[in-house]
């Protein structure tokens, strides 16, 4: 039941993705909606709404927006996180992406692999800071944090 069922991106006000940003975006939420786990803790003694969840992830008004439904489409909650936190390690997770697929045209196995490595570092550092930005608001595995760091890349494309 701790796990997310659905998942929208709220795509108003954002740039067209390129073809391999939106095949990032449908990778990332076919893997979460597969595997994932996603609960919410207790919040001043009051009961938690069961899962599976719905989630919709938006920016508004410079924030990352999570907004929670039931499997019913019944709101259950709604929180924010500032953006701040995520723009050094998104840039540097773009950064290393476009490396990585110039590499992938040109260049030999051993340096993509090289180049994947150190994208893989990047994107756990990410699902670091987002599993940190998301305690006491929810508690998720480091794999869905991984697919979600996705996700709000895909929301600061452009």
């Amino acid at each position: 039941m701790n796990r997310l069922c659905h998942i929208e991106i709220d795509e108003r006000g954002l740039v067209r993705p390129t073809p391999e940003i939106e095949q990032e975006r449908r990778v990332a939420i076919f893997d979460l909606l597969e595997d994932n786990s996603f609960a919410l803790p207790l919040r001043d003694g009051r009961p938690v709404p069961p899962g599976p969840y719905r989630l919709g992830l938006a920016i508004r008004d410079g924030r990352l927006v999570f907004d929670i439904s039931d499997e019913a489409a019944e709101k259950v909650g709604e929180f924010h996180l500032s953006l701040g936190p995520f723009r050094q390690v998104v840039k540097d997770y773009f950064q290393i992406c476009e490396s990585y697929f110039e590499a992938v045209k040109r260049l030999p196995p051993s340096q993509i692999e090289a180049i994947d490595m150190a994208r893989r570092g990047i994107h756990n550092e990410g699902a670091r800071v987002l599993q940190e930005r998301l305690s006491g608001k929810a508690l998720v595995d480091v794999d869905t944090a991984r697919r979600l760091f996705t996700l709000i890349c895909v929301l600061h494309w452009g």
